[in-house]
């Protein structure tokens, strides 16, 4: 177990990450079913389906997509640390990684790091439309009052 704890980054082991990994997705699944609840009875025709059904799909997909990318950055760390183990049991020494190994991780790093701008931007992005929305519906609804 010594493995799981082995420190990935300023104080975050693989264990925490691996906690994160599942307690993100608990918290994303109580969002968007609170989400979901709060944008029901907002819905009182087709038209209004139409307008907030696609943004609760949107919300879906990035949750799906975040929790993705902690899911590689996890399993790149499993290659890391499995690529420790075997080094040293082979040689004894620590950590020895080949440049093309290196090179691979920190790629990955990267693309993780610009994907989460990118969802960070996007869930920014969705929740001014979302705030537009009910806005609208709003007004909607008082002028149908």
């Amino acid at each position: 177990m010594a493995n799981f704890e082995i420190e990935i980054f300023k104080g975050k082991s693989f264990s925490g990450l691996m906690k994160d990994i599942y307690s993100n997705s608990s918290k994303k699944d109580r969002q968007i079913n609170l989400l979901i609840a709060e944008l029901k009875p907002l819905i009182k025709n087709v038209g209004d389906a139409t307008i907030i059904v696609p943004l609760i799909k949107e919300y879906l997909e990035v949750s799906v997509k975040n929790d993705e990318h902690l899911v590689k950055l996890a399993a790149v760390v499993q290659r890391l640390v499995s690529t420790q183990s075997r080094v040293q049991a082979d040689t004894g020494a620590d950590w020895i990684l080949s440049e093309e190994e290196k090179k691979q991780l920190l790629a990955e790093l990267d693309e993780l790091d610009e994907s989460e701008k990118t969802i960070n931007q996007k869930v920014a992005d969705l929740t001014s439309k979302q705030d537009s929305i009910e806005s609208e519906i709003n007004d909607i609804q008082d002028g149908l009052v």
